[in-house]
Protein backbone atom coordinates (compact mmCIF):
# COMPACT_ATOMS: atom_id res chain seq x y z
CA UNK A 1 0.00 0.00 0.00
CA UNK A 2 3.09 2.35 0.54
CA UNK A 3 4.18 1.51 -2.86
CA UNK A 4 1.40 2.79 -4.70
CA UNK A 5 1.23 5.85 -2.32
CA UNK A 6 4.61 6.61 -3.25
CA UNK A 7 4.24 5.88 -7.08
CA UNK A 8 0.86 7.98 -6.66
CA UNK A 9 3.25 10.82 -4.96
CA UNK A 10 6.04 10.18 -7.82
CA UNK A 11 3.44 10.83 -10.60
CA UNK A 12 1.64 13.52 -9.68
CA UNK A 13 5.21 15.55 -8.53
CA UNK A 14 6.77 14.40 -11.80
CA UNK A 15 3.41 16.59 -13.30
CA UNK A 16 4.14 19.61 -11.18
CA UNK A 17 1.42 19.02 -8.50
CA UNK A 18 1.71 18.53 -5.34
CA UNK A 19 -1.20 16.33 -5.13
CA UNK A 20 -2.32 12.11 -6.78
CA UNK A 21 -3.54 13.09 -9.51
CA UNK A 22 -7.32 12.06 -10.39
CA UNK A 23 -7.77 8.56 -12.64
CA UNK A 24 -8.67 10.56 -15.57
CA UNK A 25 -6.93 10.41 -19.17
CA UNK A 26 -7.53 13.28 -21.71
CA UNK A 27 -5.46 11.40 -23.84
CA UNK A 28 -7.05 7.88 -23.58
CA UNK A 29 -9.86 9.98 -24.45
CA UNK A 30 -8.64 11.26 -27.29
CA UNK A 31 -7.25 7.96 -28.39
CA UNK A 32 -9.89 6.22 -28.02
CA UNK A 33 -12.12 8.63 -30.29
CA UNK A 34 -9.57 8.61 -32.68
CA UNK A 35 -10.24 4.70 -32.92
CA UNK A 36 -14.07 4.89 -32.63
CA UNK A 37 -14.75 7.50 -35.32
CA UNK A 38 -13.90 5.28 -38.16
CA UNK A 39 -15.86 2.10 -36.41
CA UNK A 40 -19.03 4.30 -36.25
CA UNK A 41 -19.24 5.99 -39.40
CA UNK A 42 -19.47 2.41 -40.82
CA UNK A 43 -22.57 1.88 -38.42
CA UNK A 44 -25.28 4.74 -38.84
CA UNK A 45 -28.58 3.54 -40.06
CA UNK A 46 -31.56 4.69 -40.50
CA UNK A 47 -34.89 3.52 -38.47
CA UNK A 48 -36.19 1.16 -40.73
CA UNK A 49 -32.55 -0.92 -40.58
CA UNK A 50 -32.59 -0.25 -36.93
CA UNK A 51 -35.88 -2.01 -36.38
CA UNK A 52 -35.03 -4.89 -38.99
CA UNK A 53 -31.95 -5.37 -37.02
CA UNK A 54 -34.27 -4.96 -33.67
CA UNK A 55 -35.45 -8.39 -34.00
CA UNK A 56 -32.67 -10.33 -35.07
CA UNK A 57 -31.18 -12.55 -32.00
CA UNK A 58 -28.39 -11.47 -29.85
CA UNK A 59 -29.94 -7.71 -30.43
CA UNK A 60 -30.60 -5.51 -27.44
CA UNK A 61 -31.82 -1.50 -28.21
CA UNK A 62 -30.02 0.46 -25.89
CA UNK A 63 -31.39 3.82 -24.09
CA UNK A 64 -27.93 5.35 -22.21
CA UNK A 65 -30.42 8.00 -21.60
CA UNK A 66 -31.15 9.45 -17.29
CA UNK A 67 -33.58 6.39 -15.11
CA UNK A 68 -36.23 9.40 -15.57
CA UNK A 69 -36.56 10.05 -18.94
CA UNK A 70 -36.26 6.49 -19.42
CA UNK A 71 -38.98 5.85 -16.91
CA UNK A 72 -41.32 8.11 -18.94
CA UNK A 73 -40.94 6.92 -22.69
CA UNK A 74 -38.36 4.58 -24.41
CA UNK A 75 -38.41 2.87 -27.35
CA UNK A 76 -40.48 -0.60 -26.86
CA UNK A 77 -38.23 -3.28 -25.45
CA UNK A 78 -35.38 -1.13 -24.77
CA UNK A 79 -32.99 -2.26 -21.72
CA UNK A 80 -31.52 0.92 -19.98
CA UNK A 81 -28.33 1.84 -18.32
CA UNK A 82 -28.17 5.61 -17.45
CA UNK A 83 -24.85 6.68 -18.87
CA UNK A 84 -23.74 8.10 -15.56
CA UNK A 85 -23.64 4.51 -14.02
CA UNK A 86 -21.48 2.87 -16.87
CA UNK A 87 -18.97 0.39 -15.57
CA UNK A 88 -17.79 -2.73 -16.98
CA UNK A 89 -19.80 -4.32 -14.59
CA UNK A 90 -22.98 -2.63 -14.52
CA UNK A 91 -22.84 -2.98 -18.19
CA UNK A 92 -22.19 -6.41 -18.13
CA UNK A 93 -25.39 -7.19 -16.30
CA UNK A 94 -27.69 -5.41 -19.33
CA UNK A 95 -25.33 -5.92 -22.13
CA UNK A 96 -25.27 -10.34 -22.55
CA UNK A 97 -22.11 -10.54 -23.99
CA UNK A 98 -19.30 -8.54 -25.61
CA UNK A 99 -20.70 -10.21 -28.88
CA UNK A 100 -24.40 -8.87 -28.67
CA UNK A 101 -25.71 -6.32 -31.14
CA UNK A 102 -26.43 -3.16 -29.84
CA UNK A 103 -28.27 -0.21 -31.59
CA UNK A 104 -28.24 3.08 -29.41
CA UNK A 105 -30.28 6.13 -29.95
CA UNK A 106 -30.99 9.16 -27.77
CA UNK A 107 -32.49 12.65 -27.26
CA UNK A 108 -31.42 14.04 -30.63
CA UNK A 109 -32.74 11.42 -32.67
CA UNK A 110 -36.42 12.43 -32.04
CA UNK A 111 -38.79 15.16 -33.02
CA UNK A 112 -42.08 16.27 -32.07
CA UNK A 113 -41.95 16.10 -28.28
CA UNK A 114 -39.18 18.20 -26.88
CA UNK A 115 -40.06 17.44 -23.15
CA UNK A 116 -38.99 13.95 -22.78
CA UNK A 117 -36.63 14.01 -26.15
CA UNK A 118 -35.14 17.61 -25.67
CA UNK A 119 -32.67 17.94 -28.01
CA UNK A 120 -29.22 18.38 -26.85
CA UNK A 121 -27.32 21.56 -28.40
CA UNK A 122 -25.11 24.29 -26.95
CA UNK A 123 -25.30 27.22 -29.11
CA UNK A 124 -22.67 30.32 -27.57
CA UNK A 125 -23.13 33.88 -27.88
CA UNK A 126 -20.16 36.08 -25.96
CA UNK A 127 -21.14 38.28 -23.77
CA UNK A 128 -20.36 42.52 -24.19
CA UNK A 129 -21.22 45.68 -23.29
CA UNK A 130 -24.54 47.55 -24.21
CA UNK A 131 -22.75 49.32 -27.11
CA UNK A 132 -21.86 45.78 -28.79
CA UNK A 133 -25.05 44.30 -28.43
CA UNK A 134 -25.71 44.56 -32.37
CA UNK A 135 -22.52 43.23 -33.63
CA UNK A 136 -22.34 40.09 -30.97
CA UNK A 137 -26.01 39.86 -32.10
CA UNK A 138 -24.73 39.60 -36.14
CA UNK A 139 -22.02 37.13 -35.11
CA UNK A 140 -24.33 35.06 -32.94
CA UNK A 141 -26.97 34.75 -35.51
CA UNK A 142 -24.24 33.56 -37.68
CA UNK A 143 -22.66 30.63 -35.37
CA UNK A 144 -23.87 26.51 -36.12
CA UNK A 145 -25.10 25.67 -32.34
CA UNK A 146 -22.49 22.70 -31.47
CA UNK A 147 -25.02 19.54 -31.35
CA UNK A 148 -24.21 17.50 -27.72
CA UNK A 149 -25.95 14.30 -28.15
CA UNK A 150 -25.90 11.64 -26.01
CA UNK A 151 -25.19 9.04 -28.59
CA UNK A 152 -21.47 9.65 -29.53
CA UNK A 153 -20.46 9.30 -25.54
CA UNK A 154 -22.63 6.05 -25.02
CA UNK A 155 -20.94 4.63 -28.48
CA UNK A 156 -17.49 5.74 -27.77
CA UNK A 157 -17.70 4.50 -24.13
CA UNK A 158 -19.55 1.16 -25.40
CA UNK A 159 -16.32 0.71 -27.47
CA UNK A 160 -13.91 1.46 -24.67
CA UNK A 161 -15.90 -1.21 -22.47
CA UNK A 162 -14.85 -3.65 -25.41
CA UNK A 163 -18.11 -3.75 -26.83
CA UNK A 164 -17.48 -3.12 -30.81
CA UNK A 165 -20.71 -5.07 -32.65
CA UNK A 166 -22.67 -1.11 -31.79
CA UNK A 167 -25.00 0.25 -34.52
CA UNK A 168 -26.48 3.60 -34.17
CA UNK A 169 -29.92 5.19 -35.13
CA UNK A 170 -28.74 8.08 -37.68
CA UNK A 171 -32.38 9.12 -38.71
CA UNK A 172 -34.37 12.20 -37.55
CA UNK A 173 -37.73 10.20 -36.54
CA UNK A 174 -41.03 12.24 -35.48
CA UNK A 175 -42.27 10.42 -32.33
CA UNK A 176 -45.51 9.83 -34.64
CA UNK A 177 -44.14 8.00 -36.72
CA UNK A 178 -46.04 4.89 -36.89
CA UNK A 179 -43.29 2.42 -38.41
CA UNK A 180 -42.17 2.95 -34.10
CA UNK A 181 -43.52 2.20 -30.79
CA UNK A 182 -42.76 3.88 -27.44
CA UNK A 183 -43.68 2.60 -23.75
CA UNK A 184 -43.21 4.19 -20.38
CA UNK A 185 -45.54 6.09 -17.87
CA UNK A 186 -46.52 8.71 -20.37
CA UNK A 187 -47.40 5.87 -23.30
CA UNK A 188 -48.93 4.17 -20.96
CA UNK A 189 -50.94 7.75 -19.37
CA UNK A 190 -52.19 8.32 -22.81
CA UNK A 191 -53.09 4.69 -23.99
CA UNK A 192 -55.70 4.68 -20.74
CA UNK A 193 -56.61 8.07 -21.73
CA UNK A 194 -57.55 6.93 -25.38
CA UNK A 195 -59.37 3.58 -23.99
CA UNK A 196 -61.53 5.13 -21.69
CA UNK A 197 -62.22 8.10 -24.68
CA UNK A 198 -60.89 11.02 -23.11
Amino acid sequence: MLAIVVLLAASASAQGKDYPAAKVSFADFKGLVEAVEPHRAERLVDLDTFLKMSREPDTIIFDSRSDFRFDRIHIKGAKHLAFTDFTQENLGKVIPSVDTKILIYCNNNFEGNQVDFTSKVATFSPRSSADDKALTSQFAAQEKPIMMALNIPTYVNLYGYGYRNVYELDELVDVSDPRIEFEGSIVEKKNVAVEEGL
